[in-house]
């Protein structure tokens, strides 16, 4: 249909805008099945300076928008044909379901000082694959012209206002013809009916009317329905099928004889198809199998047997050998996202799904295995199995099937202790009694694996390495991969630390129960200073701390958050307790059943003593106190004074 087209011009007359148009033409549909096509029709703007507005039914605000055409001054040649997107001309849509529109016009924006060459501004609803922007459309009444002053636009139409799930279910339902359809009108609410696939006709009459929705013969129209073989019609479409002896698509191709040879290369093909997949079988099968050598391989090498045999005499039914599969799947196959540290003995990862719970564990692969000491790697293994002590990680089992063994152990929520002292921010959840109660259970756990009737040596032992349970529980960890002292206290090379490394172990290339105890000391500096144990310029805090003891100046180190007046006495005397750990022989150092005793000692007095230390300048070490640890930093003999000489080294040492 056409729609008037508004105009808003200047009277020559009145030497002014003619606003008796500027409330231009208006359409009402409401009430009708039509409504203005949202899609292929556009409100268009022309003119120099105009601004136009489409409302809504009586302005009612359901819908007010407007479009602005200007045109530069003094500059013309910047209009373009074709180009409608604002300069001289301005096009938007209109939403879904209009029924009711007004076009009304801006007065501010007039063509009294632009009359010379610009007189009028347009307005109206256009078709839009009808409309082509001409430049002197701006200038000229040539729009109006060229339609004559009414412009064509598309109306679509619906039935009611329901939905096709709605007007089912009531007696006026339009859509009645048996091969009928009913799709929801796409431009506001109602619906349309169209006949069904393969049926043409008038889906709004019954279908004893010969005119409703009667089948389509496609095989009488070959044109529009093609078939390039044999056709047959059916209700609703047609099938299409190549003559006996010929093969092909009929319905978009020719149908080529040579049926035979298909027959044969389909054959073929099928046979090579099946040849295919016993083949991808036979390697897949062979895979499997050289997998699974691999695995008893493995297992065997490990000394797998050896230890199921001792597991049956042990009778230990706690300890479990895991598969393969099983470790695999824990670690959604040892994704880096479940890696969650790399000790000295080797990487951890996070795991689930090894009980029917689902508990989380820790699964460390050991860096390295010897094969020539299987039998005594799994006679570690029954030991470390054994171990059960509150502040020990417990080793739950073992996966012998890789290249190098798999340790399953408890997992840890919380934290480790060199967490506690270098990455926590907050100085109230580490006060000295947290410090000398972790200290404690951590050495009480030492002391109980070198009491053993097989002592188990860590060789790794720093801050790292001691986790923190709930409460504040210490667990020893990072042992498992870790040598066990034979009968004849001899050991392979452990590797150890930087900063942590006893310098008589790197002189002799032997781990003792005493090189535990020297790396534990390192530990208590830490608790003492909080700083750690090598400075960004490689000094060995272990060398500063035993030099401030001599010079009676440890104080300055000692860390502020626990600077208690009340408690010099017992920081001097952890103090001194960490420098007997220190000593440079391992015949001056304590036990750690020792240790363990004597921080409970101290963590029991510190608990009757507080009080805040603002100021230690005036505070100082006694001589008495200076003369009780000098004996742990000074000697006469060769032997004393070379092994000093390997503790200065011993900063050059890697993990």
């Amino acid at each position: 249909m056409r729609m008037d087209i508004s105009n808003y011009c200047y009277n020559d007359s009145l030497h002014d805008m003619d606003n008796d148009n500027i409330i231009g033409w208006s359409l009402d549909l409401t009430d009708t099945p039509y409504r203005l096509a949202d899609l292929g029709n556009m409100f268009t703007v022309i003119g120099c300076r105009t601004l136009a507005y489409i409302d809504d039914l009586d302005a009612a605000g359901n819908l007010t928008t407007g479009c602005v055409a200007t045109c530069r001054q003094g500059d013309y040649s910047s209009i373009t044909d074709g180009a409608c997107s604002g300069i001289g001309c301005c096009q938007m849509t209109i939403p879904k379901g209009l029924q009711y529109f007004q076009v009304s016009f801006d007065s501010r924006f007039n063509m009294t000082e632009i009359y010379n060459f610009s007189r009028c501004s347009y307005a109206a609803l256009v078709e839009s694959s009808r409309f082509n922007f001409s430049k002197n459309y701006s200038t000229s009444s040539a729009f109006y012209d060229y339609y004559g002053g009414q412009a064509p636009l598309r109306m679509d139409w619906a039935i009611g206002n329901k939905t096709c799930e709605e007007a089912r279910h009531q007696a006026n339902y339009s859509c009645i013809s048996t091969h009928s359809d009913c799709f929801n009108s796409l431009n506001g609410p109602g619906y349309i009916c169209n006949c069904s696939k393969g049926f043409h006709g008038n889906p709004y009459l019954k279908s004893d009317d010969p005119d409703s929705c009667q089948d389509i013969d496609e095989c009488k129209e070959p044109n529009k329905y093609p078939c390039h073989g044999k056709c047959m019609n059916k209700v609703g479409g047609y099938n299409c099928t190549c003559p006996f002896g010929t093969r092909g698509n009929a319905y978009n191709g020719q149908c080529d004889r040579g049926l035979a040879i298909g027959i044969c290369a389909t054959i073929l093909l099928a046979l090579m198809s099946l040849l295919g997949i016993e083949w991808i079988k036979y390697k897949q099968r062979m895979k499997r199998q050289d997998i699974m050598k691999k695995r008893g391989e493995y297992f065997h090498l490990h000394g797998g047997q050896l230890l199921t045999d001792m597991m049956n005499i042990e009778n230990n039914i706690s300890f479990k050998l895991y598969d393969r599969d099983e470790i695999e799947l824990a670690t959604k196959g040892f994704d880096k996202t479940s890696i969650i540290g790399e000790g000295g003995q080797g990487i951890v990862f996070k795991g689930y799904n090894l009980d029917q719970v689902s508990n989380p564990v820790a699964i460390k692969k050991c860096k390295g295995f010897d094969e020539n000491s299987r039998t005594e790697f799994t006679q570690e293994l029954l030991i470390l199995s054994q171990v059960n002590h509150e502040n020990i990680v417990k080793l739950l089992g073992c996966c012998l099937q890789f290249e190098v063994p798999f340790l399953v152990y408890e997992f840890v929520p919380n934290k480790t202790l060199h967490y506690l002292f270098h990455s926590q921010n907050d100085p109230s959840i580490r006060p000295l009694e947290i410090r000398l109660k972790v200290a404690a259970e951590s050495a009480e756990a030492f002391s109980y694996l070198h009491s053993l009737d097989h002592p188990i040596l860590h060789g790794d032992v720093k801050s790292t390495n001691i986790l923190l349970s709930n409460n504040f529980i210490a667990k020893i960890s990072d042992f498992g991969c870790s040598k066990i002292r034979a009968a004849d206290g001899h050991n392979d090379v452990v590797k150890g630390t930087i900063g942590y490394l006893d310098p008589e172990y790197l002189l002799k290339f032997e781990l003792t129960d005493k090189s535990d105890v020297y790396s534990f000391g390192v530990v208590l500096l830490e608790l003492l200073t909080r700083r750690t144990p090598l400075s960004n310029q490689k000094v060995s805090l272990a060398s500063v701390f035993q030099e401030a003891m001599k010079e009676g100046l440890f104080l300055e180190l000692i860390d502020t958050e626990i600077l208690h007046e009340d408690n010099m006495r017992l920081i001097s005397d952890l103090a001194r307790l960490a420098c007997q750990c220190l000593a440079m022989t391992s015949e001056s150092r304590p036990t750690m059943s020792r240790i363990a005793e004597e921080l409970r000692r101290i963590e029991k007095q510190v608990r009757q003593h507080r009080g805040v230390l603002t100021s230690i300048s005036s505070l100082s070490l006694s001589a008495s106190s200076s003369a009780d640890t000098s004996e742990h930093f000074t000697g006469e003999t060769n032997g004393y004074n070379s092994l000093r000489r390997v503790a200065a080294m011993s900063i050059e040492f890697a993990r």
